[in-house]
């Protein structure tokens, strides 16, 4: 019982620990997590529409083939971007947002990026994107507070005066006309993108993501905070899509073929997802998601304010906590495993149920690593509960097994359940069965202590193998005398009929058993006595020593029967015996005899097989 409370505290100890670095900085559980949570935000996802004001303007595989002939191989020139941002402005859009980098100069065509400027000129409601790296790779590097006014930097109290930065900046753009920020992609540790980057702090320089800097100059509310977690918005392709061939094949039309107000008052993303661009990520909605659906949802989401908030760690620590708190009561308490289980079952789908709708209102609860800690913890614990069992049976099989056969011992276990069997005491009607070596004197003079304790214990062996096979059950060995009984701690209704016929096998297992012993068979011999009544079974005895056996005035006259069979009958039973038996054995009478400690003489019967006729 120590060493169980001992690991049960122990393991308890174990498990409490790993929760605590699992759900505080997830790892190993990580990417399993991930993936539940992936599952219930596209749940949430299909039923939310993406923002009807955001539009893109898509670069596909379509306009990449039928504008191949009028501009040429992509790159295009700037000035095809110059002619669609003057079509779109003449419908008054809200922004227009490039999901386009332009960081190398056209050398070729420079007359192409001033036509670009020119009509980008003034408009402050276009924006770029631009991306972040790191100082030891190519890129433009310069000090972050000489680039505080051109990528719109927010200097916090740790800002440090002397730090550089490494980007990739939108040259093609007079820096007069910049409103840029970052795109870069914000994978987790799985490699799965479900956030977008809003502030990027590099030396207590703040810098802008692109959405971030949209929302904000739109006069939407960023937080200030470094990313935000994405609220994903239908199937994988939620916002309108109008093929940039087609808007452009619409310029040079008479009479524009395409609704006047298309773009009125819309926030219109100019992004490719052309299958040679590559601009494809993994995110909960999809394997392959375009880039410029990020983006959008990014921007969807600072507009409409929708974001997902995620609860700090302790507070699904603490639930997870709690729960093996519960669980360890249960098992310290020696609460049926099955229903702390139970409760598991019940509990889990409603955490589940109650995270799906935590969703719906913005909160993201990470409750896989809570369930999983709180379920491998409750099954560990009853797995080796169950063990304990398993070995509580096995040792109450083992023990009973020398009284009953194991037969029964396993149907009465199963019955009364291993901890329980024999513990209370009870009255029960019984036949018991006293059998005792006659002549044992003279066979111990002429053998070995050593031969004798063999030849005993040869002799007992086929005697109880005789009592198992008719269910009856050993009391004790008393010298060379066995005591057994039939009726517990099984019910048996036979109980008389079947002690009869073990004495009648046992006096034929005699009979071979005395060709072994040769010349001294003559003195050998057994007398058999049996009497059926009420009687006390259960175990007996001190806290210390318990045995289980039969007890009460039953026991003693079968005892004074076995007594009386020494040259009268080597079986002899009483007549409430012979009448419990029926008519299946034929009772020879040996009349009455005046029996120790009672008053009444006992009448006597010695059994046989009944004879066919």
């Amino acid at each position: 019982m120590k060493s169980s409370l001992r690991f049960i505290h122990v393991f308890t100890l174990v498990v409490a620990l790993l929760a605590v670095f699992e759900v505080l900085s997830p790892s190993y559980l990580l990417n399993l997590d991930g993936k539940f949570s992936d599952w219930l935000v596209k749940l949430q996802a299909e039923k939310l529409s993406a923002d009807p004001a955001i539009v893109i303007l898509n670069i596909d595989d379509r306009s990449l083939t039928q504008m191949e002939s009028k501009v040429g191989r992509w790159p295009w020139p700037r000035s095809v971007y110059a002619e669609v941002v003057e079509a779109i402005l003449q419908q008054q859009p809200k922004a227009i947002v490039f999901d386009i980098t332009f960081n190398e100069r056209d050398l070729d065509r420079p007359e192409s990026d001033q036509l670009f400027n020119q009509a980008i000129k003034d408009k402050r409601n276009i924006f770029f994107p631009f991306i972040r790296s790191e100082l030891d790779r190519a890129a433009y590097v310069g000090k972050l507070s000489d680039l505080q006014n051109q990528l719109g930097l927010i200097k916090t109290s740790r800002a440090n005066e002397l730090a550089n930065g490494a980007f990739l900046l939108p040259m093609v753009i007079d820096s007069r006309q910049w409103r840029i920020g970052t795109v870069n992609f914000l994978g987790d540790a799985d490699g799965v993108g479900r956030r977008y980057e809003l502030y990027t702090d590099i030396s207590g320089w703040l810098v802008p993501s692109l959405p971030a800097r949209v929302a904000k100059d739109l006069g939407y509310k960023v937080p200030q905070r470094s990313d935000l977690v994405l609220t994903w918005l239908g199937s994988s392709n939620p916002y309108q899509r109008i093929s940039f061939t087609d808007l452009y094949a619409d310029i040079d039309r008479e009479k524009p073929a395409r609704p006047e107000q298309e773009f009125k008052d819309k926030i219109v993303i100019i992004g490719a997802n052309a299958s040679s661009l590559h601009d494809l990520r993994v995110t909960p909605i999809d394997s392959q998601y375009w880039g410029s659906n990020i983006l959008a949802t990014a921007i969807d989401n600072l507009k409409n304010q929708q974001f997902i908030s995620t609860p700090p760690p302790w507070f699904l620590l603490s639930a997870t906590l709690t729960a093996i708190a519960l669980i360890y009561t249960c098992f310290l308490r020696r609460v049926n495993a099955l229903y702390p289980g139970l409760g598991l079952a019940l509990i889990t789908p409603m955490v589940i149920g109650g995270a799906y709708w935590a969703l719906s209102q913005g909160i993201l609860l990470h409750v896989l690593i809570p369930l999983f800690f709180v379920w491998i913890y409750y099954l560990c614990l009853a797995l080796y509960e169950y063990w304990i069992v398993h070995r509580s049976y096995q040792a109450t099989i083992k023990e009973f097994g020398r009284y009953v056969n194991p037969h029964v011992v396993k149907e009465w276990v199963a019955r009364e359940g291993s901890e329980h069997v024999g513990e209370k005491a009870e009255s029960r009607e019984i036949t018991v069965l006293f059998s005792d070596i006659r002549g044992f004197t003279s066979l111990s003079e002429s053998r070995t202590p050593e031969q004798i304790v063999d030849l005993l214990n040869r002799y007992f062996t086929l005697q109880v193998e005789v009592i198992f096979r008719y269910n009856g059950t050993i009391d004790k060995f008393i010298g060379d005398c066995i005591m057994a009984f039939w009726g517990a701690p099984l019910d048996n209704k036979q109980h008389a009929l079947d002690a009869v016929k073990a004495a009648l096998e046992m006096s034929e297992v005699l009979e071979k058993f005395k060709l072994e012993l040769g010349d001294l068979s003559a003195d050998f011999d057994v007398g058999i006595g049996l009497h059926s009544g009420p009687a006390v079974v259960g175990s007996i005895g001190s806290s210390e020593r318990k045995e289980f056996t039969a007890i009460g005035d039953t026991v003693n006259l079968a005892s004074r029967i076995e007594g009386l069979t020494k040259g009268v009958s080597r079986i002899l039973v009483s007549k409430e015996t012979m009448l419990q038996c029926g008519d299946t054995l034929d009772f020879a009478s040996f009349g009455s005899y005046k029996v120790k400690g009672r008053e009444q003489e006992v009448e006597l019967f010695s059994p046989s097989p009944r004879k066919l006729t």
